[in-house]
């Protein structure tokens, strides 16, 4: 008896993309764990840059601000809780960005960096998510 020629399966589209939305939103979970647990220790370079935003420079923020953006992290990587995590990631972002907008850091490289990281985040839930592609759906 011939044994049928074994044809190897590649990831399909739909494959490829929960793929893409998990390496960018591990990408985006390493960045803030590693930002949130420098505002818990809190570093030198935390306060003064915390001090250059006008924010009281005191290890309690310090530790707020990190405690609120691990948090946000942790409810973003679990995928029972990812829009919600993605959703408190971005007000959180949100009030960077007016940060740095408040006291003209430059646009670019400063005031956007927190819309950058949220586009990041949204985009690799849609990619990983197919319940949220369906809810927006992407135009072709």
């Amino acid at each position: 008896m011939a044994s049928a020629a074994v044809i190897p399966r590649f990831a399909g589209s739909g494959d490829r993309a929960r793929l893409a939305g998990r390496v960018l939103s591990g990408l985006v979970v390493l960045f803030l764990l590693f930002d949130g647990a420098m505002k818990l220790v809190p570093l030198a370079v935390v306060t003064d840059t915390m001090a250059q935003l006008g924010w009281p420079v005191d290890s309690a923020t310090a530790r707020t601000l990190g405690v609120l953006t691990i948090a946000g992290a942790l409810l973003y990587a679990m995928p029972r809780t990812a829009v919600l995590g993605a959703i408190l990631l971005t007000g959180y972002l949100g009030g960077a960005v007016a940060t740095h907008l408040r006291i003209g850091s430059p646009l670019f490289s400063h005031v956007l960096f927190g819309v950058y990281v949220g586009a990041l985040a949204w985009g690799g839930l849609w990619l990983r998510d197919p319940r949220l592609r369906a809810l927006i759906p992407a135009a072709r």
